[in-house]
């Protein structure tokens, strides 16, 4: 993952439960300058029968991103992929990769809703979690 390009990475998954319904990926960096991290992607309601998201699937209106699915607004309110962008000097930042499973076919939350709201709303919905942590700096 390269540090300050807004190119998403190429993510997929596999061995998820035969009950799932739909998927949401996440990128978070827990360790942003800020009491609550930074979430730098989020995508719902990615189908069921979907096991791959595409390089740079993350840009606006990417046509890359699978049919039905939906890029919420990270916390810089853009519905896209920002990419990995630690202070200079910092240590390599942990940026968490995760991909849900959800047991309804869309998550029944506003478009517009936040990536923190997202997961809160998944509660209850959760079949399995896989997740990878990787690490960027500028």
């Amino acid at each position: 993952m390269d540090g300050g390009k807004d190119v998403s990475p190429r993510i997929s998954w596999s061995n998820f439960p035969k009950e799932t319904k739909s998927f949401v990926v996440t990128m978070y960096d827990p360790n942003a300058p800020t009491q609550s991290g930074f979430w730098h992607w989020a995508v719902k309601d990615i189908s069921a029968n979907i096991d791959t998201l595409e390089e740079n699937a993350g840009a606006i209106n990417s046509q890359k991103l699978p049919e039905n699915a939906v890029a919420m607004p990270m916390d810089a309110r853009m519905n896209q992929y920002v990419g990995a962008a630690p202070s200079k000097g910092d240590a390599p930042h942990p940026y968490h990769i995760t991909v849900t499973a959800l047991d309804v076919e869309v998550l029944d939350i506003s478009p517009e809703s936040t990536p923190a709201f997202m997961n809160f709303n998944m509660i209850g919905h959760e079949l399995a979690r896989g997740f990878k942590i990787v690490y960027a700096k500028l």
